[in-house]
């Protein structure tokens, strides 16, 4: 008999993959390895998230990834900008070559009509051939030229965010950097030949997005894998690997698939007070959060708000500003849960201050949408 995880158990699995239960202490490489990337259209956001979840995290360290090339920005899950190791961004963006050319049409469907864009795409190649970054304006503008009565923003945006892979340069996405994005092509910033297609037969790509997310997800369906990536395509995937999985059922009876040495914590297990930023992967990475996440609150997740967890949920969101850490509590804390809130938000706030964090980005008060 197949058995069954309950929303508590979800949670601490999903906590524990996370990083959330307890510190890693792994590299600020490995650990972004692990997680899959972080959501990064907000450029500081990645930093509360690692600090979060790693032990004396040093964002000068996350800085110096990005700019010795081993960690890079770049439009891929769900066309949103991401911040993933160099090496998954090389085999996994040929991958999701599909999706963001398909999403980029659904949201300039009027202004791209009637172009070819896999001459556009050529023309934006021999364009950044010359090494030379340019920021999306520039790109769109000097494309437009090209092509009289098209609007410079949605030629550029397709082409940064879909036809030609391309990375955002530091230092944007450096620590407390305010710099705007500038792009070159992926391969030229790897220094590697044009990016590899993926296979349309064994699927590599495939089966190492399902082992890698279900490693930092898991337990999880279909669907949530699918809502992490937003790709189709990936039953064939899953089957590819189905006989390396274990399986589980959920309260509402779907099936979870899981890796069998995955760690499953007992949901008695204590989870400590945790502060995430915006878009954060532990909520985003499913289609069905309520195992973090009440239904009432479910809008947070997409509105840019800041969370705090206790005891495993979001029970909080939190702004900071010149006047520090400021929480607002989604529900009554207890005693002892306002006093660990308090004292995590101190910590947070030591980590952001030394010139103002708030005053920096994204990060505070709260980024405008």
């Amino acid at each position: 008999m197949t058995e069954r995880l309950d929303a508590r158990a979800l949670n601490r699995a999903t906590l524990a993959r996370q990083f959330l239960l307890e510190r890693t202490g792994a590299s600020v490489l490995d650990a972004v390895g692990h997680l899959c990337g972080l959501q990064a259209q907000e450029p500081q956001e990645p930093f509360v998230g690692l600090w979060s979840r790693m032990r004396g995290f040093d964002p000068a360290e996350l800085s110096r990834l990005l700019e010795q090339r081993a960690v890079v920005r770049l439009h891929l899950m769900r066309r949103t900008v991401h911040l993933v190791t160099a090496e998954d961004a090389w085999h996994w963006r040929p991958r999701h070559q599909a999706l963001l050319r398909q999403r980029i049409l659904g949201v300039y469907a009027r202004d791209l009509a009637g172009l070819d864009l896999d001459e556009l795409a050529a023309q934006a190649r021999a364009l950044l051939s010359d090494g030379r970054p340019r920021s999306l304006g520039a790109i769109g503008r000097e494309l437009a030229e090209r092509h009289p009565g098209r609007a410079p923003r949605p030629l550029g945006e397709a082409v940064v965010a879909a036809l030609v892979p391309a990375v955002q340069l530091p230092p944007r996405g450096t620590w407390r950097s305010t710099a705007g994005a500038s792009y070159v092509p992926l391969a030229q910033w790897l220094g590697r030949s044009a990016a590899p297609e993926p296979s349309d037969s064994a699927d590599p790509v495939g089966a190492d997005l399902v082992r890698r997310y279900l490693g930092a997800f898991g337990p999880a369906a279909g669907a949530d894998l699918r809502a992490w990536c937003g790709l189709a395509g990936l039953p064939k995937a899953v089957a590819a690997v189905r006989d390396e999985l274990v399986s589980f059922r959920d309260e509402r009876g779907r099936e979870l698939l899981d890796l069998p040495g995955a760690p499953r914590p007992g949901p008695d297990t204590p989870a400590p007070v945790r502060f995430l930023p915006a878009f954060d992967n532990a909520i985003l990475g499913y289609h069905d959060r309520s195992r973090i996440i009440d239904h009432d609150h479910r809008g947070l997740s997409v509105a840019a708000a800041r969370v705090v967890l206790v005891d495993g949920r979001v029970s909080a969101t939190w702004t900071c500003d010149s006047g520090g850490i400021r929480v607002t509590p989604l529900r009554q804390f207890t005693h002892s849960e306002r006093a660990a809130v308090a004292e995590e938000a101190d910590h947070l706030a030591t980590f952001l201050s030394d010139d103002g964090y708030d005053r920096h980005g994204a990060a505070a008060p709260m980024p405008r949408r």
